[in-house]
């Protein structure tokens, strides 16, 4: 398995993401997994997150190297999951792309114990960026 890229995520979204853990009556793959992407994370404030880094509610380009395929994803809660193209922070994809910056890639375990390649191509949207937090 590859070495996982640097992370940075706000001190904000540490904070509503170790509550969300905290609220979860079964902890699972993918909170064990967004444990650990915590735990590894550099913290800034909002004001200190760089544009071009995924945080909640962003919404980012990226594509499969091996097919070629675009995604346009939105990092989200979970009770915010389900419509198209959002990502719960609790899904596989989802811990694996908070806090990546542009270029950077993640191995995303697809169905069938395939992993696939996903490379960060743009944040189109960043609530911190666009002043609007939540």
């Amino acid at each position: 398995m590859n070495a996982q890229p640097p992370i940075i995520i706000t001190r904000v979204d540490l904070q509503r993401l170790e509550r969300l853990l905290d609220s979860l009556e079964e902890y699972g793959p993918g909170a064990e997994a967004l444990e650990q992407e915590l735990a590894r994370a550099q913290v800034v404030g909002h004001d200190e997150v760089p544009a071009g880094v995924v945080t909640m509610n962003s919404r980012v380009h990226c594509r499969e190297e091996a097919s070629g395929k675009d995604y346009h994803l939105t990092l989200v809660y979970p009770q915010d999951a389900g419509g198209e193209g959002r990502v719960s922070i609790l899904a596989p994809v989802g811990s694996a792309l908070l806090g990546l910056s542009v270029g950077q890639h993640i191995d995303w375990p697809a169905p069938g114990g395939k992993q696939l390649k996903l490379t960060l191509l743009a944040v189109e949207y960043q609530p911190e960026a666009a002043g609007e937090l939540r």
